[in-house]
């Protein structure tokens, strides 16, 4: 089997059991192009992707303690897990000519966001829900126009920013498990992290392979990373240092990344200014004052968290 083709039929499935079938023990890479590339994932008729606006907003994280409003952070969670399956098989077709370990790398993380959703499809039956149960959002699906033009945009999104995030948002996810009882959802959330730490190692190291040779790591980041994605977005309120370390970003990164104002409330969020570059940066890299709003859809854990992958 062609990797391109079983990628594609990650993407247009239309059955959950599709999209989280294991690859092929075997697969050849000698057709990576493919005849369209897709811009928006099939699913079965309870997981089409709705307008946030038609989402009912998600509790706050105290909610883990009702296994009612639990079933529906971890519903979420699991939507969030499988746009990251389908947006790391899209990527192997978005970029055909990438080098072939990048390709490589794609498909492992592929499986193992696979992984994370069943596993969150599995701790949802203990909250009295089926996945699919709950309208779903597309926030990661909405970011994707313009990642095309370069594997760099994909890597800044997803790894350093989206999954970047999730180093500390289930920092919290995973205590407010442990507080509410549920050690097996605990257990989850941690293996989740465990895991995400690669997974911001592989944006990392194709970060430092790809990026121009004059640009420092977060100036590249900066480059490649698009509005309404911004550094604010690559971190939540308690900042993970020891796993960022473990993922290998250098102590420079790592410093400016902390110094960024965690997104906030939705009550505080105000617009960009017109013209502004990035989000809070000068053409430079340097943080700018007046920080944007922060942008998230209905599927926010909370006031303030943007949702990992």
């Amino acid at each position: 089997m062609e990797l391109s083709a079983f990628a594609a039929g990650v993407v247009l499935a239309e059955t959950l059991e599709r999209k989280l079938a294991p690859p092929p023990a075997v697969m050849t890479d000698r057709l990576p192009r493919p005849a369209v590339l897709p811009m928006a994932p099939g699913r079965p008729a309870e997981l089409r992707i709705q307008p946030g606006r038609a989402v009912k907003r998600l509790p706050r994280l105290e909610g883990m303690r009702d296994p009612r409003q639990r079933g529906r952070i971890l519903h979420a969670l699991a939507n969030h897990e499988l746009q990251a399956v389908e947006l790391y098989a899209w990527a192997i077709l978005a970029y055909p000519l990438a080098p072939a370990a990048f390709r490589q790398d794609l498909l492992h993380i592929l499986t193992e966001e696979q992984r994370h959703t069943r596993m969150y499809v599995s701790r949802l039956k203990d909250c009295g829900l089926a996945f699919g149960d709950q309208a779903v959002t597309g926030y990661f699906w909405a970011k994707v126009a313009g990642l095309q033009e370069h594997p760099l945009r994909f890597v800044c999104a997803m790894a350093l920013t989206f999954e970047n995030a999730n180093l500390d948002h289930t920092l919290e996810l995973e205590a407010a498990a442990q507080a509410a009882g549920d050690a097996a959802t605990a257990a989850v959330i941690r293996r989740v992290r465990s895991d995400e730490v690669g997974h911001v190692a592989f944006g990392w190291r194709w970060l430092a392979a790809m990026r121009e040779a004059d640009q420092t790591m977060w100036q590249a980041y900066l480059h490649h990373v698009r509005w309404p994605l911004r550094p604010a977005l690559a971190r939540g309120r308690q900042f993970n240092r020891a796993d960022r370390m473990a993922a290998g970003l250098d102590p420079a990164f790592i410093q400016l990344l902390e110094a960024e104002e965690p997104p906030r409330p939705r009550a505080q969020r105000r617009s960009p200014a017109a013209g502004q570059v990035g989000a809070g940066h000068d053409a430079s890299g340097h943080v700018a004052s007046g920080h944007g709003g922060s942008e998230h859809d209905a599927s926010d854990l909370d006031a303030s968290d943007h949702p990992g992958a």
